[in-house]
């Protein structure tokens, strides 16, 4: 069976009852993740979430879904738009990191977009346990298409490969048939837009690329449920996804996770800095290093960081005087002088002051990236750090897995704790008991009996 076909009988198929305990409770966890970095995407630390609000508002008016926190009415795919920016314009989503894909955050967007809408036209309410579900059908489509690519990123993966699941994801909230399935995904592939010049640039259009994948998984889906007709062989067809895009790829071992029912939700990792899934190994051996010895800008003469090539790829630009937040967030010697500076990188590491910061670009020099013997295009680990202080001691630290990912994954404090910190700098207050039903609701997911009431919970009335 080919890859396409394995995913559509999946996408058809798959029911909440076929999902595992621990794949529902991943499904509960990453959402909570999601949904509060999104919360955090309006705060006024990114400007720019005015104008993509601006844009979407332009594109016309309807009640069909709603932005977070703020809570205007929009048009569906306007909605994942929005919702969509707000939870990848902070590098602080979750990631497969197997797959190098950013899985809920055009999934995440756009579901619940699509959920909102389904309801509101009176074609049936979406409840949690066909939510869950859904979600698990999207990242699965996502990330498999993801580990199959064989070759280095030129096309930004976490939006293409986000908008396929995703429109796996709406088509299965609706029990479509096999048939218009295909066709949806067909015709999203046809809209997928996305390169890896905006990563290179730093660029915050690298965010904008999954808002604008979002906004495209609705509108194909729309179409698709009209019976427009589309690309049959969208992945592995002369010019489709994986040939065209990916250019080297190996179907095999995605088959075999599909065949052993292996949920990729529990393959997700969180984000537990604000900064390029990439840097976090670094970080994390930083903060270890700088709490046991304390490190300071002063004492460290100098830090190498040996790491597989797509560490370089991704987080191995220099330091630059007038960086963008956006740049500054993928510039590793910028991330390591600020836990060296403030003991982590966090929401509050951007501000002005801090990307300007002279002691920051003095210290920029004394970080190096180097190559380990990884060959692997799509591995971030194994990376090892050489710490040397200014007496002459040497400091190693070594990592064979990220802080954050299935081999060390955060506790629930650890994820309370980023949840409080992502609300904190949300456009709007919300307030204690806002938190905790929230926090309750996402908890008994399955238990909802309509998906719009938790969006109510995501919104905040002006004061």
């Amino acid at each position: 069976m080919s890859l396409t076909d394995a995913l559509l009988q999946h996408a058809v198929t798959l029911r909440f009852d076929h999902l595992g305990a621990e794949a529902v409770a991943a499904s509960k966890v990453f959402l909570m993740d999601s949904l509060a970095v999104g919360i955090s995407g309006s705060g006024t630390q990114v400007p720019l979430t005015a104008a993509v609000r601006a844009s979407a508002a332009s594109y016309g008016s309807g009640n069909a879904a709603r932005a977070w926190v703020t809570g205007e009415p929009l048009p569906a795919a306007s909605a994942a738009m929005v919702n969509g920016w707000q939870i990848h314009c902070q590098e602080f989503d979750c990631v497969h990191m197997p797959a190098v894909v950013h899985p809920m955050a055009v999934i995440a967007s756009a579901l619940i977009a699509a959920a909102e809408d389904k309801a509101n036209r009176g074609l049936g309410v979406v409840d949690g346990r066909t939510l869950i579900s859904a979600l698990n059908v999207a990242v699965d489509v996502a990330t498999l298409l993801g580990i199959s690519g064989r070759a280095p990123m030129r096309f930004f993966r976490p939006a293409m490969c986000g908008a396929l699941g995703a429109t796996a994801g709406i088509a299965h909230l609706y029990a479509a048939d096999q048939a218009t399935v295909r066709n949806a995904l067909g015709l999203t592939y046809s809209h997928l837009s996305g390169t890896m010049q905006a990563h290179v640039e730093g660029s915050p259009t690298l965010a904008l690329q999954i808002a604008l994948n979002s906004r495209a998984a609705l509108s194909c889906w729309e179409l698709a449920r009209n019976g427009f007709p589309a690309p049959q062989d969208m992945l592995e067809g002369p010019f489709g996804y994986l040939p065209l895009i990916e250019g080297q790829f190996d179907t095999g071992p995605s088959l075999q996770k599909l065949h052993g029912a292996e949920s990729q939700m529990l393959s997700v990792s969180h984000k537990v800095f604000p900064t390029g899934g990439a840097a976090h190994a670094a970080q994390d051996m930083l903060m270890e290093l700088r709490a046991a010895h304390g490190l300071t800008l002063d004492n460290v003469a100098g830090i190498e960081l040996l790491a597989p090539p797509l560490v370089h790829r991704l987080v191995g630009r220099p330091y630059a005087a007038d960086m963008q937040t956006s740049y500054a967030r993928l510039c590793l010697p910028f991330l390591l002088g600020t836990v060296l500076l403030d003991g982590k990188v966090g929401l509050s590491a951007y501000a002005p002051g801090k990307l300007a910061d002279p002691r920051l670009a003095a210290f920029a020099p004394a970080v190096q990236l180097l190559p380990n013997d990884c060959s692997d295009p799509n591995a971030l680990v194994p990376q090892s750090m050489r710490v040397t202080l200014r007496d002459g001691r040497v400091l190693h630290n070594h990592r064979d897995a990220a802080i954050g990912s299935p081999q060390r994954p955060l506790c629930r404090e650890q994820q309370l704790e980023k949840f409080h910190h992502c609300l904190d700098h949300a456009a709007r207050e919300f307030d204690v008991q806002h938190r905790s039903t929230l926090i309750s609701h996402i908890d008994h997911l399955e238990d909802i009996a309509d998906v719009r009431t938790l969006v109510d919970l995501l919104i905040v009335e002006a004061p």
